[in-house]
């Protein structure tokens, strides 16, 4: 279900942090032809995984690596998962929210991230969690990773000025208050009646509706 979530194919590499006896990867591997890597402080764990990987033929695309995952590189993911503790999940929210690529897809299971709403959840019977949680019931959730857009940009109308939460932007265009959300790299932002919308490409927005527009960041 997390994998259904994240939309893995065989063109994504998943990163599994906090990987245990590595069934996300693996299943990435078996059943999505994906690519990937679980992480684990568990030498043990790491060692049951990487015999897994190869019993099932699929060790010349994962690995499981034992490591802090607070030190983990996690820049080449295209998913990363997470079934981590609440404590843990917040102490990672920066890392996560700042080394991984806009658009790349988050999925937690039953514990998320604060303020950083998902984009997209589920929920679904898990009758054998009730004896260890109490709850007969998982919730998954899902974050597209925005792109970084805080700043001041350079536009033909005037100085585009941005804060930003995540994935909601607000700020100024001009004298005109904005508001906006990203999805990934793409932008859309309301000023007045008006209506933008483009892709964040490092320090340009090229904005393509209503009309061509491109937001240059200042250094």
């Amino acid at each position: 279900q997390m994998l259904k979530l994240g939309a893995v194919n065989e063109k994504d590499y998943v990163i599994d942090l906090g990987s245990g006896d590595g069934i996300i990867v693996l299943t990435a591997a078996r059943s999505f032809k994906a690519g990937g890597m679980g992480i684990d402080i568990d030498p043990d764990l790491v060692r049951q995984s990487n015999a897994s990987a190869q019993k099932s033929g699929v060790a010349d695309r994962v690995k499981f690596v034992q490591m802090d995952v607070f030190k983990a590189d996690l820049s080449k993911a295209s998913v990363l998962t997470l079934y981590l503790l609440p404590g843990m999940m917040m102490n990672l929210r920066s890392k996560i929210f700042t080394e991984l690529k806009p658009g790349v897809r988050v999925v937690s299971h039953d514990y998320h991230f604060g303020d950083w709403s998902p984009d997209d959840s589920i929920g679904f019977d898990v009758p054998e969690k009730e004896a260890i949680t109490g709850v007969p019931r998982a919730t998954l959730y899902k974050w597209i990773v925005p792109a970084k857009v805080a700043g001041t940009w350079t536009t033909p109308n005037g100085a585009l000025t941005l804060a930003q939460n995540f994935q909601t932007v607000t700020g100024t265009l001009g004298t005109q208050a904005v508001q906006g959300m990203l999805n990934g790299a793409q932008i859309s932002l309301t000023a007045g009646t008006q209506k933008w919308a483009g892709t964040v490409e490092g320090n340009t927005i090229k904005f393509t509706s209503p009309s061509a527009m491109t937001a240059t960041k200042k250094q």
